[in-house]
Order: structure tokens, then C-alpha cells, then sequence
């Protein structure tokens, strides 16, 4: 073979390894394609078949008219394939080449590796007797037909071109293949015998079906004798006529049409199943769309749920922080009772009795706690007594609402899946239905926290504030125990002073009743103090605990939104699924496509080179 024919079948075998490698790639996605006619993926099959094999030349004929034999002597083997007189072939064999020999079994087909130079270039078919006894080795050979390249019709040389035999050859001619008569057992026959027979077939060929095929004459016994000896006996090969089966298969791979039309072949095929599976996927599209439309629906009813529950929390909340304030506005007024200007007098009188200790006593008789009497007066205790109350209102009507909810999403996941095509319907994992089980825990295990903050708002606030008013009636007695003292030196010492200097007693005295009321007024700056620290500290405590609520709330509402998504998982799953079945359809069907157009630009120029050197 010349450099450029081996440059031209490099390139033939690189280009159908492509081909093969598109088309199995393809027949990973058909099969998944909803809506796309499973006659189509096995069009691809053929064409994947077409792909794996170099070249098919199909042997077919009566049982007993040698193809097997003829099989046999072509790749130097005497039994390589079963010859007898009785049908012996049931199945298609392929013959391919292998580096070892070997068989293997696959449906209706046999394929047999071999080492021989031939099946670098063609695959061989050997089909079963057109004429069998068993209808259905028929039936399997009229379906093999169509993927060969170029058919071989065997006949006897005694039963040349009878009857069944010209059925045969119209049948052939009907599957628009090359079609090849071989008309064996060729040396039964002197040469003008011979000659006689091939203008037979030849006449006969064009009277009935209006066409003179190729008409070969061969003697399989002569094959098997030319290859007895150590080396081919050329002469008696070129007698055998089976050498221009083997000059054919050379011209076939010299002639570039018909190698491009052997890739056209399967690629136009897949071409044609490829288009129509890229309008099944584009058209399933719309319902990709629908599916969207359900997901995007789904997301946005468990985002609205989720906003209606954090807006029942705010609400919460908002009571919350009305209850602190309503406590820090009422203990923020028992405070300024405690420290009025007015009842300066009384306090400073209390706190006499804490300088000489009778203050537990006075205490005792007045209900034994200022602080809390003043607050008791002033009910600053109630809205915290209420926060319970409000807290607890949480948990019942977040329940409530995702109750709701859950039916909610149970119907509408329901009516969905009820308006999915039946085919996609049968693809839903798992059943769409409410919670069997609702955990309440998240904010139950917040009550003892919350119970903390309450206490401390009632007790640790009253006793810290006891303290300090306590401290404060103290300092009060002492500074005007103090005054008192010293207006009582003035006077004693009055009028020694007034001797020295007149108006000075009396400017003292101004000075110290400036001083005790002074004292006075320490009161109700002390009681500003006070009620500031006060109301600081009851809105840290709200903070705390708005934050201890919310975060409770925030992990019963997650958990909530957990069951949510559980409810329509089936649903959503399946969307999620589609989605992206649908996208790697798309995707991979795209990706086919450009290869499908590389090959065929590549096909295009398939051999050019040579062809312009044969030219020149």
C-alpha cells in the first residue's frame, strides 16, 4: 500500500474512533430523555455499531453454499468458523481483528477476534442460510442487513441465479447496499462452463431487476489448496478468483469516497437522533420551566412563613420590652416617692433611726422594707409578674401558625405532583404528608433562664436599691445631725461671738441652715441618680431577656422550617433532580454537537491531499 493510502486509512481510523467514542458518550444521555422514541436509541446502537467496526463486508446466501468456508480460506484457517452440509451457522459472526484469537457472545451475535492482516481493514459477517430450514436465522440475517457496507450473495455455480436466488438479489437491491455476486465452487466448472454462468447471472440480473451487479467466480477447494503449503501458492490463489475479494478490500481503502461514506453513515445517523433528542430536550424545557416555577413557588411560601413567624416573635418581643418598660417607669416612680424634697423631714428622721439602730425596727412596723413598700405602692412588680404570661404566648402561636403551614404545603405539594406528566410522577421518592412528631423543646429549656432574669429584676434590683436608699438616709442624718450640732455651738457661743463682731452670729446661722438644706437637697438628686441607674439596669435586663426569648424562638422556628422542607422534600427533590438531569441533557447534547461538527469538517477533508497528488 502507498504512504498516502496508509496516511489516508490513519486518518480514517482516527476519525472513527471519534465517532465511536461520540456516539457511546450519546447513548449514556438517550436513554434518559423523556419523550424521546426509544426506536431512536437504537438507531444510535446501529450507528455505535457501524462506528466499531472498520469496514462490514456481509456474507449471506443459502445454507451450504460456502460463505464459511469462503470466511475460512480468506484468513488462512480451515476452521476457524463450522462448515458442514447441514446448517451450521444460527447466529451473526463477526470476524474482527484481535492480537489473539478469541470469541465472544452477545444477543444474536458471535464476535470472533483474529489476528489476521484482512481485519485490520474490513470486518467479516457471516450470517445464517437465507434458505434455512429455521425461519428465524431468516429473519435475524434480513435484520443485520442494513449495516453492512458492501453484501457478498454466495450461491453454488450448480444452482446459479435460480429463482430464490433473484428474490435474494431484489431484496438486496431494496436495501440500496453494494451488492457483490459470488459464485462458488467455481472448479466443478470447465471455462466456457464458467463464462456461461456469469453471463447468466448477468443477463439475468439486468432483465429482472434492471441492474448488472458484480459477478465473481471462486473456488473455495482451490483457496484451501494455494494455502496448504509453507508459503501462498500465487497461482493457484489467482485461480481460487478469491484474490479479487482481497484486491477489493485494498480498493476500499483507496478510494476516499467510500471511506468518508462509511463515517457519513453512522454520523449522519447520529446526526438525525441527535436533533430530534435535542427538540425532546428543549421542548421538556417548558416543563423544566414548570418545575422552576414550583421551586421558586415552594422557596418563596417558606420564606413568607419563615418573615410571619420572626414577625410573631417581634410582637413577642415588643410585649416583652412594653412589660420592661411599664416596670422600669413604675419602680422609676417608687423611686422619686423615696426621695422627694417633701419628704425630707421623714426621711431624715429614718435615718436617725438607722444611726442608733432602731432603723430594723421603724422598718418592721412600716411593712419592713422601704424599697418595697414604695414599690409595692406603685405595683412595679406586676409587669413583671406578666412576663410569663407574654413569653409563654410564644410557643402556642408559633405551633399554631406551622400547623397551618404544614397543611398548607402538604396541599399544594399534592396538587403539584398531581399535575406532573404520569412519567415524571413515577420518578417521586418518598410520600408528601404533615409531621408525625413536634419537638417543643427550644423553648421550653429557655423557661428556666428566663425565669432567672424575671428574679432578678424582682429581687436582686429591690435589695441592691434597699441598700443604697438605706446608705442614703444615713449620709441624710448624718450631714444634718451635723448642721443641727453646729447651730446648737452657734448658739451656745452667740454672744461671745456677737461681742466681737455683731453682724457674724447671724451670718453663720444663714450659713448653716444653708448647709442643712443643702443636705436636703441631696435627696432628690441622690433619688435622680437612682431611678437613672435604675432604668439602665432594667433595660439590660431586657436585653438579656429579648435575647434569651429570640434566640429560643429563632431555634424552634429553624427547626420548624426543617419540617417544612421535609414535607415537600419529595416534591423538591424531584425538581432539584430534573433540573439538573434536564441541564446535563442540554449540557452534554451541546457538547455532541461540536464534536459532530468537527468530525464532519474533518471528514470533509479526509484524504484531499492525496487526491490533489493523484491529480498532479
Amino acid at each position: 500500500m502507498e504512504e498516502t493510502d496508509v496516511k489516508v486509512a490513519t486518518a480514517y481510523e482516527a476519525l472513527r474512533r471519534r465517532e465511536y467514542e461520540l456516539i457511546t458518550d450519546l447513548l449514556e444521555v438517550l436513554p434518559k430523555i423523556d419523550t424521546l422514541d426509544q426506536e431512536r436509541v437504537a438507531q444510535v446502537r446501529d450507528a455505535l455499531f457501524h462506528a466499531d467496526h472498520p469496514y462490514l463486508m456481509v456474507f449471506v446466501g443459502p445454507f451450504s453454499s460456502g460463505k464459511s468456508s469462503l470466511i475460512n480460506v480468506l484468513l488462512g484457517e480451515t476452521d476457524l468458523l463450522p462448515v458442514g452440509p447441514t446448517p451450521t451457522t444460527d447466529r451473526i459472526s463477526i470476524l474482527r481483528w484481535g492480537e489473539e484469537a478469541g470469541r465472544m457472545r452477545s444477543g444474536d451475535v458471535d464476535t470472533v477476534f483474529h489476528p489476521s492482516p484482512l481485519l485490520k481493514k474490513v470486518s467479516f459477517v457471516d450470517t445464517p442460510g437465507l434458505e434455512s430450514i429455521f425461519k428465524e436465522h431468516e429473519e435475524t440475517t434480513r435484520k443485520f442487513l442494513h449495516r453492512s457496507d458492501t453484501v457478498l450473495l454466495v450461491m453454488l455455480a450448480t444452482q446459479a441465479m435460480t429463482q430464490r436466488n433473484l428474490e435474494y438479489l431484489r431484496m438486496l437491491r431494496e436495501y440500496g447496499k453494494h451488492i457483490i455476486v459470488i459464485i462458488n465452487q467455481a472448479d466443478l466448472l470447465t471455462p466456457e462452463e464458467a463464462e456461461t454462468v456469469r453471463n447468466y447471472v448477468l443477463e439475468q440480473s439486468q432483465e429482472q431487476l434492471g441492474f448488472k451487479p458484480d459477478v465473481w467466480l471462486v473456488s473455495a477447494r482451490r483457496g484451501l489448496e494455494a494455502r496448504a503449503g509453507a508459503e501462498l501458492d500465487e497461482e493457484l490463489w489467482r485461480q481460487s478468483g478469491l484474490y479479487k475479494i482481497e484486491e477489493y478490500v485494498d480498493e476500499q481503502l483507496s478510494d476516499v469516497t467510500r471511506l468518508r461514506h462509511k463515517l457519513q453513515t453512522p454520523l449522519q445517523i447520529t446526526q438525525r437522533v441527535h436533533q430530534a433528542a435535542l427538540d425532546a430536550v428543549r421542548a421538556n424545557q417548558a416543563a423544566l420551566d414548570h418545575y422552576q416555577k414550583i421551586a421558586d413557588n415552594i422557596d418563596q411560601q417558606l420564606q413568607a412563613q419563615r418573615r410571619e413567624q420572626e414577625r410573631t416573635v417581634r410582637e413577642i418581643n415588643d410585649e416583652v420590652s412594653s412589660k420592661f418598660g411599664e416596670a422600669a417607669m413604675r419602680g422609676s416612680e417608687a423611686i422619686r416617692d423615696m426621695f422627694r424634697l417633701s419628704r425630707a423631714l421623714g426621711s431624715t428622721a429614718r435615718g436617725a433611726l438607722e444611726l442608733i439602730g432602731l432603723g430594723g425596727l421603724a422598718r418592721r412596723s412600716q411593712g419592713g422594707s422601704y424599697t418595697r413598700t414604695a414599690f409595692e405602692a406603685r405595683r412595679a412588680f406586676e409587669p413583671i409578674n406578666a412576663l410569663p404570661l407574654v413569653s409563654g404566648k410564644l410557643g402556642p402561636r408559633l405551633e399554631g401558625r406551622d400547623v397551618q403551614d404544614f397543611d398548607d404545603l402538604v396541599k399544594y405539594a399534592r396538587r403539584e405532583i398531581d399535575s406532573l406528566p404520569p412519567s415524571i410522577q413515577e420518578k417521586l421518592i418518598g410520600t408528601v404528608q404533615a409531621p408525625v412528631q413536634y419537638d417543643r423543646s427550644h423553648l421550653l429549656n429557655a423557661r428556666e433562664a428566663l425565669e432567672e432574669i424575671e428574679n432578678e429584676a424582682r429581687v436582686f434590683e429591690v435589695e441592691q436599691l434597699e441598700r443604697t436608699v438605706r446608705n442614703t438616709l444615713l449620709y441624710l442624718a448624718a450631714w444634718e445631725a451635723i448642721a443641727i450640732v453646729l447651730i446648737a455651738l452657734l448658739f451656745g457661743s452667740w454672744e461671745a461671738v456677737a461681742a466681737a463682731e455683731p453682724t457674724t452670729p447671724v451670718v453663720l446661722l444663714m450659713l448653716l441652715l444653708a448647709f442643712a438644706l443643702l443636705g436636703f437637697l441631696i435627696l432628690p438628686l441622690r433619688g435622680r441618680m437612682l431611678e437613672h441607674a435604675y432604668t439602665n439596669r432594667m433595660l439590660k435586663l431586657q436585653a438579656r431577656y429579648i435575647e434569651t426569648l429570640t434566640k429560643a424562638a429563632d431555634e424552634q422556628i429553624e427547626y420548624s422550617m426543617g419540617l417544612r422542607r421535609q414535607v415537600v422534600q419529595p416534591l423538591t427533590r424531584l425538581v432539584e433532580a430534573q433540573t439538573q438531569i434536564q441541564t446535563d441533557q442540554l449540557n452534554r447534547l451541546q457538547k455532541a454537537q461540536q464534536e459532530m461538527a468537527k468530525i464532519e469538517a474533518d471528514l470533509a477533508t479526509l484524504g484531499r491531499k492525496r487526491l490533489v497528488g493523484l491529480r498532479g
